[in-house]
């Protein structure tokens, strides 16, 4: 059974040698390679495990990731949603905060991410990191993202109410999520990026301790995953407790990287959608080269992109993404034995 030791371990062997990982946020590509409908997919842990397992085979990756659909806690909330052939389902509705109530875990559709995770934990060769929404980022989904930010401006009381409801569903849903036999699992908590470091630190990351600290452990590593205009929360994001902090391409990625120990993984910062999404092959394989040369002088920089890849990204350019970071080790290597 997969576990955080070889996640962990994985990351401390890339930082401490020469050669650079590539661990893309890829799972709703596997939709075309199976031609299901993200409909379909979005429902069934079954069909969610079948994508994730058939890219993992055509691209050969090290760590999988399962789907990052962040309308699935809100959705066991009571938010209404829209369902796409295409993409991710869509938050439609809201919640008042006074009918705000905790759900249980396996609600809605968090049974079927569940029932995902259980496959991949028990038939994948590779550590796989699950995924959830963060808490800032989902009390504003629940009750709406203007609403959210003003209240926690003006009635700062009222949104830690919210914001507590929140990570108490979180705190469980991870658990259950680590129960399942993951390796590990990515908190996404996008929202929070629009903030200032002191709120970042009152309304998100002092949630964030409280649904990360239970669950990580020697076997389950936790991954903080923020791709806002970041740079200023760095020390913030650092204090969650997470094992690893994972940045979208907003940032300047040198300013992130100087801020974190040498040996505290950072993940991200490739443009998914301009660059992997819309671009040809011969562009991903100079924007995955281009990051490289730039991060050269942080070995404890893991090369990702910037978030989740939409579902219609070309397979080849997903592959040109895995090819260009083997390319670049193998070529580093070759000149140092030199």
């Amino acid at each position: 059974m997969p576990t955080s030791s070889r996640v962990v371990s994985l990351l401390t062997s890339v930082i401490q040698s020469r050669r650079r990982l590539a661990l893309p946020l890829a799972a709703a590509p596997g939709m075309q390679l199976l031609k299901l409908s993200a409909d379909d997919v979005h429902r069934s842990g079954q069909l969610q495990f079948e994508c994730i397992r058939t890219l993992a085979v055509q691209t050969g990756a090290e760590v999988l990731v399962t789907f990052m659909d962040l309308s699935v806690e809100a959705e066991a909330f009571g938010c209404a949603i829209r369902h796409s052939d295409t993409g991710n389902p869509e938050i439609v509705g809201t919640i008042k905060p006074e009918r705000l109530t905790t759900p249980t875990v396996g609600a809605g559709r968090t049974g079927e991410v569940l029932r995902c995770a259980e496959l991949c934990a028990e038939q994948l060769a590779q550590p796989v990191l699950g995924g959830l929404i963060g808490p800032f980022s989902l009390a504003c989904l629940l009750i709406g993202m203007s609403e959210m930010m003003v209240m926690a401006a003006v009635e700062p009381d009222h949104a830690h109410a919210i914001l507590q409801i929140a990570a108490d569903f979180l705190r469980q849903y991870l658990l259950a999520l680590r129960q399942t036999g993951l390796a590990g699992a990515i908190i996404a908590e996008p929202s929070a990026g629009l903030l200032s470091p002191e709120m970042s630190r009152d309304f998100s990351v002092h949630y964030l301790r409280q649904i990360i600290a239970p669950a990580k452990s020697d076997d389950f590593a936790v991954i903080l995953h923020n791709c806002g205009k970041t740079e200023k929360q760095v020390s913030v994001l650092l204090s969650s407790g997470a094992d690893a902090l994972h940045v979208g391409n907003a940032v300047d990625i040198r300013q992130v990287l100087a801020q974190a120990p040498p040996d505290f993984p950072i993940l991200g910062n490739l443009d998914p959608v301009g660059v992997l999404c819309d671009g040809a092959e011969d562009t991903v394989r100079a924007a995955v080269r281009e990051l490289l040369q730039t991060t050269a002088a942080y070995p404890n920089h893991i090369v990702s992109s910037g978030c989740d890849i939409p579902a219609q990204t070309p397979i080849a350019n997903i592959k040109a993404f895995f090819a260009a970071v083997q390319d670049y080790t193998t070529r580093r290597t070759s000149h140092d034995r030199l």
